[in-house]
C-alpha cells in the first residue's frame, strides 16, 4: 500500500480562553494503492485541505497515523521530511503563490530539481527548463518572464510539470482546476492523465468539481463536517449513493 490514513483526527482550541474544541477532522481512514487516482470530495470547510496539510507534515494530527510506504509520517523529524517531499509532491489551487515572485519562470521550473541536486550546472538547469516548457506546450521565450506575467492556466501547467520533474510517487492535487475555464481545465487534466500513464503516478485528487472527479478518479471518499461519510468505487458511489449527505451532494451536481 502506498498511503494509509488511519483514524486521523485534528482538533483545535478556540474561543477567548481557548476552552472550546473544534474538530477539523475526525477519525478519517482511507488508503491508496500505487498508481491509483483517488478522489476526495465534499463542501468547503469539510476538512479536505486539513488532511492534505497533515500528509505533507504541515500540520500534526491530534490522533492517528499516516503511513507512506509503511513509514509513519507523524513520527518523522524535521530533517527527514526533505526525503519524503521528493516522493510526495503537491499542486495547489493558486500556483502563482508557490512561485518566488522575484524569480523568473526559468528559476521556478528548475528550483525543485536544483534543491535535490538533480541539476547542478547552469547548462543542466537550462536544458531541464526547456524540456519542461516543451512538455506543457510553452515557449522558451516565456522562461524570461516572471510568474505574474503568465496566465493562470500556464502557471498551473508549470506547477504540475515542475512537481513531476522529481518523479514523485504521489501527487496531491488540491483543487488544481477550480479557478480555470473549461478549455484550460481540459488541458490540465490531459497533462495529469498522460503523466499518470507514463510514470505510474498515484494521485490524491481533492476537488468540489464532481464532474471532474467522476471522469478522472477510480475511487472516491466523501467528506462532511470533518468525517468521511462514504467511500468506494466512483461508479458505485455516483450511481448508488448510500449516505444522505452523498445523495444531497450528487443531487446538487445533477441539477447544475
Amino acid at each position: 500500500m502506498l498511503l494509509e490514513v488511519n483514524h486521523v483526527s485534528k482538533e483545535y482550541r478556540s474561543g477567548v480562553i481557548r476552552t472550546r474544541t473544534v474538530h477539523a477532522v475526525q477519525d478519517v481512514c482511507f488508503e491508496m494503492k500505487k498508481g491509483e487516482i483517488f478522489g476526495l470530495i465534499g463542501g468547503s470547510g469539510c476538512g479536505k485541505t486539513t488532511i492534505t496539510k497533515m500528509i505533507l507534515g504541515l500540520l500534526k494530527p491530534s490522533e492517528g497515523s499516516i503511513l507512506f510506504e509503511g513509514r509513519d509520517l507523524t513520527k518523522l523529524r524535521k530533517k527527514e521530511w526533505k526525503e519524503v517531499h521528493r516522493d510526495i509532491q503537491v499542486v495547489f489551487q493558486h500556483p502563482q503563490m508557490t512561485f518566488n515572485p522575484r524569480g523568473t519562470i526559468r528559476f521556478a521550473c528548475t528550483e525543485p530539481a536544483s534543491n535535490y541536486g538533480l541539476v547542478k550546472t547552469r547548462g543542466e538547469r537550462d536544458r531541464l527548463a526547456e524540456e519542461l516548457m516543451e512538455q506543457v506546450g510553452l515557449t522558451r521565450d516565456q522562461l524570461k518572464k516572471y510568474p505574474h506575467e503568465i496566465s493562470g492556466g500556464q502557471a498551473q501547467r508549470l506547477s504540475i510539470i515542475r512537481a513531476l520533474s522529481l518523479n514523485p510517487k504521489l501527487l496531491i492535487c488540491d483543487e488544481p482546476t477550480s479557478m480555470l475555464d473549461v478549455s484550460v481545465q481540459a488541458q490540465i487534466l490531459s497533462l495529469l492523465k498522460s503523466k499518470h500513464r507514463e510514470q505510474g503516478l498515484a494521485m490524491l485528487f481533492i476537488s468540489h468539481d464532481l464532474e471532474v472527479v467522476q471522469s478522472f478518479c477510480s475511487r472516491v471518499a466523501v467528506m462532511n463536517n470533518g468525517k468521511i461519510v462514504e467511500s468506494g468505487a466512483v461508479k458505485d458511489v455516483f450511481s448508488n449513493p448510500q449516505h444522505v449527505y452523498t445523495k444531497k451532494l450528487l443531487r446538487s451536481y445533477m441539477h447544475c
